[in-house]
Order: structure tokens, then C-alpha cells, then sequence
């Protein structure tokens, strides 16, 4: 069956988001201990990835469990969205961009409330494809089959005609399960000469 539509991932693959150490800084800034930041926080940071808080409660989170005032969860708030948006790989975006007309494009990321906006301004990822579906707004993570199920029910293809991008093993093995097909994103080069492979008849 043909392919009609592609499908990117954003972490680490429309954005490149190394670890900035973030959390480890801000631990030595308060006399925590390593990983502490993460471990009191990580109910959140679920909660976040779902929707079922918002950026406020996010804020009064990080103040409250981490014993900071609100200038200082602002500040540690800022940190983690510099780190979460990381950079834009130029290269795979404009490859992403070519794509239309001829196929219907989209992306599909595990998320965190308030990337849309952030994302948006950064990068225009709304003018880039067809649709984007976020954990966070839709309250279900890759790999629930149920959010591959959504993104293809909203880019109006069936799973035998859409390649998903993705750097996480699980999450392309549990689109792979309802028919996607999917490719294991490890650089510029292996990724777009996967993709281009598929889009061929040879590839079908």
C-alpha cells in the first residue's frame, strides 16, 4: 500500500535536546541530592506529559516540593524549557517541510503543557505540517496505541500508509504493531534515505 503520509517525532529528532544538566544544577544551588530534583517532581512531570495540570500548578509544584521562592521556581522553570526545546535540526525540518503537498505530514510527540506555544514561536511546527498531535493535549503518550490510532484518524490515512519517524525503540515498535510504518531515527542521513525508500514504489 502506498504511502500517503509521514509522521515526525519532535525530541531528538526535530529538535535536538541534549541534557543540559539542569536538574544537577539546581540540586548543588540548594544543597539537594543528586536526582533529588527529579524524584520529588516526578508525579509531576507525568501529570505534565498527560495535561491533567497546568503550567501554574506545574510552578507552585516546583516552589512548593522544592522549598524556593517564586522568583526562583520561574527561574528553574525557565532552565527546563531552555532545555526541553533544545535546538532545531534545520536539516530534517526543511526535509519535513518539502514533503507537501505531496503527502500529508504530522507529528506526534510525548509532550509537556505549554509546549505548543513555546514550540510554535520557536520553530512554527503549526506551519510546518498537516496536523500535530500532543501528549498533553490529548491525555495519552506514545506507545498507547490509541494516540497512533488518533494521528491517523486526524491526517485521514490508514496505518499501512503512514512511515512514523520516532528515537525511541518502543514507540516505533508499538506503531509498527497497528501497521506504521516505522523508522528508527539515529541521524539526518539514515533517516531521510529510510523515509525516501518507503516513499518509492520499490519501497511498497
Amino acid at each position: 500500500m502506498a504511502i500517503r503520509a509521514a509522521v515526525f517525532d519532535i525530541g531528538n529528532v526535530l529538535e535536538i535536546a541534549p541534557d543540559l544538566g539542569v536538574g544537577r544544577r539546581w540540586e548543588a544551588r540548594l544543597g539537594l541530592a543528586e536526582g533529588e530534583v527529579g524524584g520529588r517532581l516526578a508525579d509531576v512531570w507525568a501529570a505534565g506529559a498527560i495535561g491533567v495540570v497546568t503550567e501554574d500548578e506545574v510552578r507552585q509544584a516546583i516552589s512548593d516540593r522544592l522549598g524556593v521562592a517564586d522568583e526562583q521556581a520561574d527561574a528553574i522553570m525557565a532552565d527546563l524549557w531552555e532545555q526541553y526545546l533544545g535546538t532545531g535540526n534545520t536539516e530534517l525540518i526543511e526535509y519535513c517541510r518539502g514533503l507537501r503537498p505531496r503527502y500529508r505530514t504530522g507529528i506526534l510527540s510525548n509532550s509537556f503543557v505549554g509546549a505548543r506555544e513555546r514550540e510554535q514561536a520557536a520553530y512554527g511546527f503549526e506551519d510546518l505540517v498537516d496536523d500535530i498531535v500532543y501528549s498533553h493535549e490529548v491525555g495519552m503518550s506514545k506507545p498507547d496505541p490509541r494516540i497512533y490510532e488518533l494521528s491517523c484518524a486526524r491526517l485521514e490515512v490508514r496505518p499501512e500508509e503512514m512511515i512514523l519517524l520516532d528515537d525511541i525503540e518502543p514507540n516505533i515498535a508499538a506503531a509498527r504493531a497497528i501497521g506504521i510504518r516505522g523508522i528508527h531515527y539515529r541521524d539526518n542521513a539514515q533517516a531521510i534515505a529510510e523515509i525516501e525508500e518507503l516513499l518509492t514504489p520499490d519501497g511498497d
